[in-house]
């Protein structure tokens, strides 16, 4: 089977999309099953990724990945549902942490947040609902 992956790139206020490779599912890397939102880029609608997504624009919708990358200038909002999250920008709304979550401290998370693990760094910020459920074995 064949899948294609786009890259979303900006210029200006229009959003470009590209098509960057084509692969085997059996042969699938890192880099091909990641998605990556850039600066200036805005994106609403559900997002589905193997790998990771890095989010430097601003996402609105539903999102669900492996790892979960969002940088100084990104905003995620909506349902989240991710094993890691390593946040720098904004995370708002429903969100769901199957191992670590990581707030930097140029992040702000707010919300419904159900995790396994957290970290704050100092100047990090939380604001909501927090419920700790314990971390799956399965998925170590």
């Amino acid at each position: 089977m064949r899948i294609f992956f786009i890259r979303i790139v900006s210029k200006n206020e229009c959003a470009v999309f590209f098509l960057t490779q084509r692969y085997d599912m059996a042969e699938t890397t890192p880099s091909a099953s990641s998605l990556t939102i850039g600066e200036g880029v805005t994106f609403t609608g559900s997002i589905s990724a193997p790998g990771r997504a890095t989010i430097n624009g601003t996402v609105t919708g539903e999102i669900t990945v492996n790892d979960l990358h969002i940088g100084a200038k990104g905003s995620v909002s909506g349902s989240i549902d991710a094993r890691t999250i390593d946040v720098h920008g904004i995370l708002a709304e429903n969100i769901l942490c199957h191992e670590h979550l990581m707030i930097h401290r140029d992040g702000s998370v707010s919300g419904k947040l159900d995790y396994a693990e957290i970290e704050i760094e100092k100047g990090g910020q939380f604001m909501g609902q927090m419920t700790q459920h314990l971390s799956d074995p399965s998925n170590a």
